[in-house]
C-alpha cells in the first residue's frame, strides 16, 4: 500500500510535469516533501511562483525571462520558499514591477537579476523576505521597495544601480515604507553589505516615517546621478525612528552624506550614526556635511559618534559629537 507521503510526492510531480517543470522532491519522515523546481522559461516561472509550497526551491536556468512576475504564496519562518539562480538569470520587465512579492511572506530571492521595469523588486505585506546577492538595475523608478508593513525584511550582498530613468526623482535604491502616512509599519528592515549606485536617481536608501528599528550597515554608496529632485541630495534620508546607520562608505553627493528629517511629529528620531566614512569631495550644496541632522531636540535625539569620518566638504555634523 502506498504511503500518504508517496502519494503526495507523485501528485506534485504530476502537476509540475503538466506545466513543463522538472521537479525533484525529498522529505523527512512525516514531513511534506520539499521540492526543487527547475525553470527555464517565463511561463514555467509564472507557474512555479503561483504553485510553490513552503520548503520549495525554484531554480532559474541562465537566460532571459520576459514579463512581470508575481506571487502571493506565503511560506513560514521555519519553511521558507527560495527563488534562486545566477546573475545571468535575468527577469526583464517591459513596465510595471519586475518581481512582486505580494503577501509572499518568508521568501528568499537569491542571485538573480531584475531589470527593465518601472520598479524592480516590490515587497508588499510580506514579512521576513530576504533578498541575497541580487542585481537590480535599468528602472524608471526605485530598485527595491519594502512596503505595506513588510516587517523583518533583509537585502544583503546585492547591487542596485541605474534607477530613476524617467527623470521624476523617484529612483531610490532601497525604499522602506510609504511617504506621508504612518500606517506602513515596514519595521526592522536590514540593509546589509550592498553596493548602491552609481546612476541612482534618488537617495541610495530612503527610510520613511512610520517605520522603526531598522539597520543600514556595511554598504557602499556612490551618489553619482543624484538629481536633487524631491530633495534627494544625500545617500540616506532617515525619517523613521530608532535606526542604526553604521560602517557604511559613501562618495559622490550633491550636498550631504546622510540626513535626518521629521516629516511627521515625533518621527525621524533616535537614529544612531557610527563608523561611517564619507567623502564629500565635489559636493556643491549649502551644507556639505557628512551627517546633516535637521531635527535634533530633547524629544527627538540623534546620536553621531566620533567614529564617523569625513573627507572634503564642510564638516562632520551640525550637532554635538558623542565619543
Amino acid at each position: 500500500m502506498r504511503t500518504r507521503r508517496t502519494l503526495l510526492t507523485a501528485l506534485l510531480t504530476a502537476t509540475a510535469a503538466t506545466a513543463g517543470l522538472a521537479v525533484s522532491a525529498t522529505a523527512a519522515p512525516g514531513a511534506a516533501p520539499a521540492r526543487t523546481i527547475e525553470v527555464s522559461t517565463a511561463a514555467q516561472l509564472k507557474a512555479a511562483l503561483t504553485g510553490a509550497s513552503p520548503g520549495d526551491t525554484i531554480h532559474l536556468a541562465e537566460g532571459s525571462y520576459s514579463g512581470n512576475f508575481t506571487t502571493s504564496v506565503a511560506a513560514s519562518a521555519g519553511s521558507r520558499i527560495t527563488l534562486t539562480g545566477s546573475s545571468k538569470a535575468v527577469l526583464k520587465a517591459g513596465g510595471g514591477y519586475g518581481l512582486h512579492l505580494n503577501g509572499a511572506a518568508y521568501w528568499t530571492v537569491k542571485g538573480i537579476t531584475v531589470t527593465g521595469g518601472q520598479k524592480g523588486i516590490m515587497i508588499d505585506s510580506a514579512r521576513g523576505v530576504v533578498l541575497d546577492g541580487v542585481t537590480v538595475h535599468g528602472l524608471d523608478m526605485e530598485g527595491v521597495h519594502f512596503r505595506k508593513s513588510s516587517r523583518d525584511g533583509v537585502i544583503r550582498n546585492s547591487r542596485v544601480y541605474d534607477t530613476g530613468n524617467d527623470g521624476r526623482g523617484m529612483g531610490e535604491g532601497v525604499y522602506v515604507g510609504t511617504a506621508n502616512t504612518l500606517s506602513d509599519k515596514s519595521d526592522n528592515v536590514r540593509i546589509l553589505g550592498n553596493t548602491i549606485g552609481p546612476g541612482v536617481g534618488g537617495e541610495a536608501v530612503d527610510i520613511k516615517e512610520g517605520t522603526t528599528g531598522g539597520t543600514v550597515s556595511g554598504n557602499t554608496f556612490d551618489g553619482e546621478g543624484l538629481t536633487g529632485v524631491h530633495y534627494d541630495d544625500s545617500w540616506i534620508d532617515v525619517k523613521g525612528n530608532g535606526y542604526v546607520i553604521e560602517n557604511n562608505t559613501g562618495k559622490n553627493t550633491t550636498n550631504n552624506g546622510y540626513e535626518t528629517h521629521s516629516q511627521q511629529p515625533g518621527w525621524g528620531c533616535g537614529t544612531v550614526f557610527r563608523g561611517n566614512r564619507s567623502t564629500l569631495t565635489g559636493a556643491t550644496g549649502g551644507k556639505q556635511l557628512a551627517i546633516n541632522v535637521t531635527n535634533h531636540s530633547g524629544s527627538c535625539k540623534t546620536t553621531v559618534h566620533a567614529s564617523n569620518t569625513v573627507t572634503g566638504g564642510k564638516g562632520l555634523t551640525n550637532i554635538p559629537v558623542t565619543p
